[in-house]
């Protein structure tokens, strides 16, 4: 008897380990740094936004609008100008993720932002999509 090529399929991913079927690509490294004195200082702020494909000026205007506190970018990471605990820091990195790097058709991180005269898109290199985002941060 010949098999279809779904039950083969099918037979292939059953005996596949869950972490090769389930391996995601696009992960966001968590925040590193310390507080110093009422200063919190991330070091490793450059690779994040290295990690997401996206300007560090740019990102960094939209973490420190969402926090709500001074901070500057320097070249060995991010000093903000507040005590901060990480975990906000990476609720707001997230929300970042959700609102500027994942494309909204098909989820994926292969997107880039392009202005056109006063407005900003995000273009899906993937799928091809086209989304306007918030231009004013």
């Amino acid at each position: 008897m010949v098999e279809s090529y779904e039950t083969l399929v099918e037979k292939a991913y059953s005996v596949l380990p869950e972490t090769a079927i389930k391996e995601e690509r696009f992960l966001v490294p968590k925040v590193r740094g310390h507080v110093q004195g009422n200063t919190t200082v991330i070091s490793n702020f450059l690779q994040i936004a290295d990690s997401l494909g996206r300007k560090p000026q740019h990102f960094l205007k939209y973490i420190l609008k969402e926090l709500a506190t001074p901070g500057e970018l320097r070249k060995n990471g991010v000093i903000i100008g507040t005590k901060m605990p990480a975990s906000r820091i990476n609720e707001k990195i997230e929300k970042y993720v959700e609102e500027f790097v994942l494309c909204k058709e098909c989820g994926k991180p292969d997107t880039k932002l392009l202005k056109e005269g006063n407005f900003v898109f995000m273009k899906c290199l993937a799928c091809g999509a086209r989304h306007s985002v918030n231009a004013k941060i």
